[in-house]
């Protein structure tokens, strides 16, 4: 579904909560092989049994591609993403985790060099199902201004 929603008709403070995300084993191992990231953390569970976390945990690269599609659904003509900032990763994923975003529009600003152009930032969290926050960082929107 396509929608339009300029620049100026973004509000400080507005928010949304996707719907959960459970991560399976499948999610991990598909994303190993994508990426060509074996490392032991995410595949042999063995050796995690060792570690501190004691489990396979999921790779930061996959926590954050599943937290762009928990944020993506109908798609607004008058925007486009521009870029992520402040990427952290707090606490770990693991296999049977689920997972939700809350994405809170914190900052909006005119674009510096592109007139007819603003940038608005929204603060992704996602939290696991014992709302411990296991990522954040800050999506920003290239986003049409209202014609004159």
């Amino acid at each position: 579904m396509f929608y339009e929603k300029y620049y100026e008709e973004y509000e400080i403070g507005e928010s949304r909560t996707s719907e959960g995300r459970t991560i399976t084993e499948t999610d991990i191992v598909l994303h190993a092989g994508q990426t060509g990231d074996f490392y032991p953390h995410h595949m042999d569970a063995e050796w995690c049994k060792t570690q501190p976390f004691k489990e396979r945990m999921a790779h930061g690269t996959l926590t954050f591609a599943i937290a762009a599609g928990l944020g993506a659904g109908d798609i607004n003509s008058k925007a486009m993403t521009y870029g992520y900032e402040h990427l952290r990763f707090p606490r770990p994923v693991f296999i049977g985790d689920t997972l939700r975003a809350t994405f809170t529009i914190t900052e909006k600003k005119p674009h510096p060099r592109k007139t007819g152009f603003g940038i608005v930032t929204e603060r992704t969290e996602v939290t696991n199902q014992r709302d411990e926050t296991v990522l954040v960082c800050d999506h920003l929107h290239f986003v049409e201004c209202q014609p004159k």
